[in-house]
Formats: C-alpha cells, sequence, structure tokens
C-alpha cells in the first residue's frame, strides 16, 4: 500500500492503524511530502515491522509522492491509500477480489455505483470530468478520479509516469487505456470530508483535471 500525505496529522495514525490491522499479507509505504505540521513527528513514532516511511525534503505534489512510494514498493499488486480517512481500507479485500476475478490490470474503487456523497459542485465535477474522459477515450468508467486504485506490478511499469500533482489520477487511466490494458471497477465506501476538515481539492484542481484530459488523450 502506498500512503501519501501531506499536512494529515489528524488521521495519520489512525488511517495506518487500520491498514495495519488488516488480515492480509502487506507492505505499507507512506511518503511525507513536505508537510510542516506534525505528520513527519507523527510518523517517526509509528514502529511497524512492514512500515517504510519517506519523507520530501519539500512538498513536490501528490503524483511526486506516488512516484517515490512506486519506487521502494515490491508487492504484486500496489494500493493507492489516501491519509484523510474518505476511503476505507476494508475495501482492499473488494479490490483485490475483483483483481483475482476479472484478470484485470488495474482495479478501481468505484464511488458512483451506489450514490456518490459529499460537496455537490465535487459530485458535478467529478461526474463532468469522468464523462469526458469516457467521450474522449470511448469507455464507460463509472469514477475514474477514485484514489483507490489497484494496480499489478506488470502494469505500473508499463506506464512511465511522469505527473506531480493530483493529474496523476488522469495519467494512470490515460496511459493504461491506450496500452489497451484492462480496468475493472467495485464499489467501495466513501465518507468525504469538508474543507473544514482539511480537504485540499480546490475548483481550480478540476479546471487542470480538464486539461490534462486533453494532453493526455493526445499525447504518447
Amino acid at each position: 500500500m502506498i500512503v501519501p500525505v501531506y499536512n494529515e496529522s489528524k488521521t495519520i495514525r489512525q488511517i495506518l492503524e487500520k491498514i495495519n490491522s488488516l488480515d492480509i499479507d502487506k507492505e505499507i509505504v507512506v511518503v511525507d511530502d513536505g508537510s510542516s505540521d506534525d505528520t513527519g513527528k507523527i510518523l517517526r513514532e509509528i514502529k511497524y515491522g512492514n512500515l517504510t516511511v519517506i519523507h520530501h525534503a519539500t512538498n513536490r505534489g501528490k503524483g511526486a509522492a506516488v512516484r517515490t512510494g512506486l519506487s521502494f514498493s515490491k508487492g504484486e499488486f500496489v494500493i493507492i491509500q489516501d491519509a484523510d480517512l474518505e476511503y476505507e481500507p476494508a475495501d482492499y479485500f473488494k479490490l483485490m477480489e475483483t483483481a483475482r476475478s476479472t484478470n484485470a490490470d488495474i482495479v478501481l474503487g468505484a464511488r458512483f455505483i451506489r450514490g456518490y456523497k459529499g460537496l455537490m459542485i465535487h459530485r458535478m465535477g467529478n461526474r463532468f470530468l469522468t464523462n469526458m474522459l469516457n467521450f474522449l477515450f470511448g469507455v464507460r468508467l463509472n469514477d475514474c478520479f477514485t484514489c483507490y486504485k489497484l494496480l499489478r506490478r506488470g502494469t505500473i511499469n508499463q506506464l512511465d509516469l511522469k505527473a506531480d500533482g493530483f493529474d496523476i489520477e488522469i495519467e494512470i487511466i490515460a496511459k493504461s487505456l491506450k496500452k489497451r490494458l484492462s480496468i475493472a471497477e467495485t464499489f467501495i465506501s466513501y465518507h468525504p470530508r469538508s474543507y473544514a476538515e482539511g480537504k485540499k481539492i480546490r475548483c481550480w484542481d478540476g479546471i487542470r483535471a480538464a486539461f490534462s484530459i486533453i494532453k493526455y488523450k493526445f499525447t504518447a
């Protein structure tokens, strides 16, 4: 499991406890992306035998943190986990079962299958961007901007990921589709938080995401 984290001192201990408690063979790779709060201090206090923590000296973005995590992970499957408690680690079992039953290269944890909860602007933005990607790439994905992605090790090696920011989500999907890799989706639980609780996605991120979809459609 790769956990990119930036200023999540309120939740990082709890999310790692949840991951570590799962009865599954796992490694946990946390990348502290230059946090300016107590996240780094808390991570230095946590001692799990299967935990690796990497600290970026400065904030480089989610994509850079994910790529760093990938370079340190070794398992057959990789799952990306945000540290903010919006996603439930118990759903790993759904992702793994779907990967085995479909033999898909990538499994997405889809939030829209049973109704996306959260801020109206986020619901509308996610639907618009997912529909935009579906139209341009000729697919019918339910939720292409979900954090939860299970990738096979061989799949990761094919993608040559380069994104530093949130557009890592688009890069993974777009490059996979262009390489005709198989993508499956399964329903997951989702507990969105508010901006007051620390949510970081802003409207400008949605605008950049739209441009990124177009970029990855028409570039190699």
